[in-house]
């Protein structure tokens, strides 16, 4: 059957932006991200946008999903999933190939699989019940609904009482297939060594420091950011904000930091492995190949009969 979608995913700093811009542009495409805090505007450093790779030989290649929403909001899966469809339904009536690019497991999954999501309300009784609950007591719960591979639910008291929210949601809303379209991708999973992808975060994360990434939160938090809501979005968000606060130091931050995106870099891989065992046909292909064959080798297997 052919192919009506690519699928290029892999963990933080592996290359898949760039892969997957030249592919669209090799095949006229166009960039639908699959990735959970690039929705947001103005969080570009922090988020890895890298904007520009998405303009291959002066010519810009069209992306979507990307800066749709403002800081602050809380963008979910079955926001994602709405916002994919539209996208999807779009290309397809322009005949136009969609390149799917991420590295939010939980997005390309429920895309990929045709998840059923239904938007989440606020349980006020369960918030009020939780309130007070330290961080340790509260993990020590969402792991009673489920094995926590991700972390980042527990990254504060906000987060991980959002989790416990929509675990209980769905224990009693059992999550089913929805109308998602079929869809036929060809998944392509960039795998490049351990100490090559350290190598690169780190060496990432040194870069969009010295261009001005603790700018950024500052500049958010001065927009009347709450702090919390950029604590709530992890990662380069959690450990800035609270440099910026005065409760880390720089070496701190730096340091929390660099180690917190390598883990979540392997959690990434467990979730890739784990959508393989649920049944998602994974092709892995050597990221340290050069670009150009990697895109001709995913050109060629797009072009199978």
């Amino acid at each position: 059957m052919k192919y009506d979608m690519i699928t290029i995913l892999g963990p933080t700093a592996s290359g898949k932006t760039t892969l997957a811009a030249h592919l669209a542009a090799s095949l006229q495409g166009e960039i639908i991200s699959a990735d959970s805090r690039q929705v947001y505007r103005r969080m570009d450093l922090g988020t890895g946008k890298d904007l520009d790779d998405y303009r291959i030989d002066g010519v810009q290649v069209p992306y979507h999903l990307i800066d749709i929403c403002e800081p602050g909001t809380q963008y979910n899966v079955y926001e994602y999933q709405k916002d994919f469809k539209k996208v999807w339904r779009e290309l397809q009536e322009r005949q136009v190939l969609p390149v799917l690019c991420g590295g939010t497991g939980l997005y390309l999954e429920s895309v990929l699989r045709g998840y059923r999501m239904d938007t989440v309300p606020e349980n006020t009784p369960l918030r009020e019940s939780l309130a007070g609950k330290s961080l340790e007591e509260l993990t020590a719960l969402l792991s009673t609904y489920k094995t926590l591979h991700n972390k980042t639910d527990v990254d504060s008291v906000k987060r991980a009482i959002r989790a416990i929210e929509i675990a209980e949601y769905y224990r009693t809303h059992p999550v089913d297939q929805t109308e998602m379209p079929p869809l036929n991708s060809l998944v392509i999973g960039i795998d490049i060594p351990r100490e090559l992808r350290r190598s690169r975060i780190s060496a990432r994360l040194k870069q969009r420091l010295d261009e001005g990434m603790i700018d950024e939160v500052r500049s958010l938090l001065a927009e009347g950011i709450p702090a919390d809501n950029l604590i709530y979005y992890g990662l380069e968000y959690k450990f800035l904000t609270l440099h910026v606060l005065g409760q880390l130091s720089y070496e701190e931050m730096y340091h929390q930091l660099e180690i917190a995106i390598h883990q979540f870099a392997k959690r990434q891989m467990t979730w890739f492995r784990g959508m393989e065992r649920r049944g998602v046909c994974i092709r892995w292909i050597d990221g340290t190949q050069p670009l150009e064959e990697k895109v001709r080798q995913i050109v060629g297997c797009y072009r199978l009969p």
